[in-house]
């Protein structure tokens, strides 16, 4: 997905060259999927393109603004102006005031055309701000100089917090939830969370405490404790810029946040739920610099890979990708859709959340309240023209029905479903009362999977197992006979928990014709997942020993995960 600032310059060029230069368009659409793809900012991509210098697109935009190219090296700014605003806010907004005509004040911004964090700065500095323009390779540099980074923690922010007193009380108020305090926090705590890799930030409000966790690698870390009586001004901010009703605290809500973290775009999926204390608020961190969607970077076997490369460019079939929540399902699927997606495959995706835009697919997302269910969804979808097509869940019988009639139609569909191991898969869908027949003959393969954290490289320590791990393990100890397990001693690098990133562990049973003969005959899970072994199928828990053998994580990991 495009950032705010590239495309409202694109847009400014589109509109600027919209006579005529059909040549000069077709780049700028070709410039608008590099943005996307690379995640760079526009006016990189189009000066790399040689479509523009830099002087010209500086140019346009102060031109478009209304203002002018700030030059750095014109003379230092007085300290009055620096005055004007503190560390945080200008580091955070990227700003920097270079002047002040007495109706407004001159910020040269490192992204002037975000008019959203202008609009919040606005608000914060109480004064009419004019926009100004500046090289962004001058800019970082005066911003360093001018107000030198000092990185606020949660810690930091919390101490503050505790010397200011604000008055306990229940009712959402806008004021309160505006003050700079306010917005500090928030901002400080969302920014902390991007830096750890965090994928949720929760806040949880307590009758006696008011509690922030981070959840990083699959595992909730809590954070220093605010006062109580921040929760509610602290949950109404965050409404108020996911734009949500701060007034409505009877039922759940579901907003969205974007923002900018060290000059690249960040999505926040926000869920409000009514509690007996206040409201709880999750935030679910959608930061695609930190995943990687290639099947490569997965951490799958390569022996496991290589089959499931096989299924995926099947041309019709089944793929189930199962697992409990938090199992990377989603992030499995979309890196198999980014492999085949082909400029001569129709991708069609129907998901709760869209998640992810990826380029050249077509992604649907699923609204109950307006009646955009998977189903309705699906049915839509065949009269699309499909060549693959992605179910986010198959929840329910007439899902998993439409599916299969999707693939025995010479579509191939990928899907999630929510079961222990791949076997048991099919038992569940013959409980939703899918025929066994069909099953059979419309599914490919079925992937269980779970995460699980690995090892931190920097304070792995190696050991020899004890007798508790090999019972834990189910394991004699002439099955490790010369191996060493590890764990993670615990550094700076990460945070003391002895784990750095996740993997994950899989099961592939690849559907062949024995396996479809025992499905059409109704065959219990446990007898088709020993049949699945016979043919090479290794179980998470033998996946698991893998990893540990290889110095990859732990035995307390994967005997929780397996």
């Amino acid at each position: 997905m495009l950032d705010i600032e590239s495309s409202a310059l694109i847009d400014l060029l589109r509109s600027e060259h919209a006579n005529g230069n059909t040549q000069l368009l077709k780049h700028l659409d070709d410039v608008a999927e590099e943005c996307e793809n690379s995640g760079k900012p526009a006016l990189e991509v189009i000066e790399n393109f040689g479509l523009f210098t830099k002087q010209e697109l500086l140019e346009a935009i102060a031109e478009n603004l209304g203002s002018y190219i700030w030059n750095p090296k014109a003379g230092d700014l007085p300290r009055e102006l620096i005055k004007l605003l503190d560390v945080d806010t200008a580091r955070t907004y990227r700003v920097l005031p270079v002047a002040d005509d007495g109706d407004s004040i001159h910020l040269a911004m490192r992204h002037p055309m975000d008019f959203q964090a202008l609009e919040s700065l606005r608000f914060i500095m109480g004064r009419n701000l004019l926009p100004v323009v500046c090289d962004p390779a001058q800019f970082d540099g005066e911003l360093d100089r001018y107000y030198p980074e000092k990185e606020d923690t949660v810690d930091d922010i919390v101490a503050e917090l505790g010397d200011i007193e604000v008055e306990e009380d229940d009712v959402p108020d806008e004021d309160k939830a505006n003050e700079m305090p306010i917005i500090k926090f928030v901002d400080v705590v969302i920014h902390q969370a991007i830096k750890d890799k965090a994928s949720d930030i929760h806040f949880e409000p307590f009758e006696k405490n008011f509690r922030i966790r981070y959840r990083v690698d699959g595992a909730l870390y809590e954070m220093p404790e605010p006062p109580r009586s921040l929760a509610v001004p602290v949950i109404s901010r965050i409404k108020i810029i996911s734009g949500l009703n701060i007034s409505e605290r009877r039922r759940p809500q579901d907003g969205r946040i974007q923002l900018k973290y060290n000059g690249r775009p960040v999505d926040l999926r926000v869920s409000c739920l009514p509690t007996s204390h206040g409201e709880s608020v999750v935030l679910r961190v959608l930061d695609r610099s930190v995943v990687n969607l290639e099947l490569d970077a997965l951490g799958i076997g390569e022996d496991v890979l290589a089959k499931l490369r096989e299924i995926i460019h099947l041309p019709n079939g089944i793929l189930l990708v199962t697992g409990p929540t938090g199992s990377g399902k989603t992030t499995t699927l979309y890196s198999a859709l980014s492999e085949i997606n082909k400029v001569e495959d129709k991708i069609l995706t129907a998901e709760d959340p869209v998640e992810y835009d990826i380029e050249g697919l077509v992604q649907c997302p699923i609204n109950d309240a307006v009646g955009m269910t998977f189903q309705k969804a699906l049915r839509a979808f065949l009269r699309q023209d499909p060549d693959r097509i992605l179910v986010g869940e198959i929840r329910d019988f007439e899902t998993a029905q439409i599916a299969i009639e999707a693939s025995l139609t010479g579509h191939f569909v990928f899907s999630t479903l929510h079961t222990n191991d791949a076997a048991s898969t099919i038992t569940r869908l013959m409980d939703m009362g899918v025929e066994p027949f069909l099953i059979a003959s419309s599914l490919a393969g079925v992937l269980g999977q779970r995460l699980i954290r690995r090892v931190c490289p920097q304070c792995k320590t190696f050991y020899t197992p004890t007798d508790e791990d090999l019972d834990r393990l189910n394991l004699e100890r002439a099955q490790v006979e010369g191996k060493q397990f590890c764990y993670g001693r615990g550094c700076e690098l990460c945070s003391n928990t002895g784990y750095k990133g996740r993997k994950a562990l899989t099961e592939l049973m690849v559907i062949n014709d024995i396996l479809r003969e025992m499905i059409a005959d109704s065959t219990p899970a446990n007898i088709l997942g020993s049949k699945a072994s016979e043919f090479g199928m290794r179980t998470l828990r033998e996946d698991g020993l893998m990893a540990i053998f290889n110095g990859e994580t732990t035995v307390d990991e994967v005997v929780r995960y397996t």
